[in-house]
């Protein structure tokens, strides 16, 4: 998704993971909570990780470099209500030499109905030190292919 007001397409996201909404991401108000949508979008990223070969570290030990979300927004373009089943298309936007930006859709599954659009700034950490490193060549290459795939 850029900054543009231009709407998300399906055929814009090469990935999507599955979403289906729980009773409890519910609010008073009868809808899908505002929250609810970050921990969407956060399941999303972190099987679109998966699929770039990144795993969050081995036999419980933590990964000693991965993503640190710097900054994160999301449109609301719908609401959504229990027992919705939705998917989040997941795309990388941009990458730089230490950050990048993944944009997401999120759809009501099988259908072109846009629910709305988030976007996450990623910053590529040395867990340990604390600080921005260079992006991996194996992630890079996995994110440039990401970037530019279509579904």
């Amino acid at each position: 998704m850029s900054a543009s007001s231009e709407r998300s397409r399906r055929l814009d996201f090469p990935f999507f993971w599955p979403v289906v909404v729980r009773w409890s991401d519910m609010d008073a108000l009868g809808h899908v909570n505002n929250a609810a949508y970050f921990t969407y979008l956060e399941s999303a990223r972190v099987g679109f990780f998966e699929k770039l070969g990144w795993s969050a570290g081995s036999h419980g030990q933590p990964p000693a470099f991965g993503p640190v979300v710097v900054s994160q927004t999301y449109n609301y373009r719908r609401a959504v209500m229990y027992p919705s089943q939705l998917e989040v298309g997941v795309r990388c936007a941009e990458f730089r030499n230490r950050s990048f930006i993944l944009a997401y859709a999120i759809f009501e599954r099988g259908g072109d109905a846009l629910v709305g659009e988030g976007v996450t700034v990623l910053v590529w950490t040395d867990l340990k030190a604390g600080k921005a490193v260079s992006l991996p060549s194996d992630l890079r290459r996995g994110l440039e292919e990401m970037q530019t795939r279509q579904a």
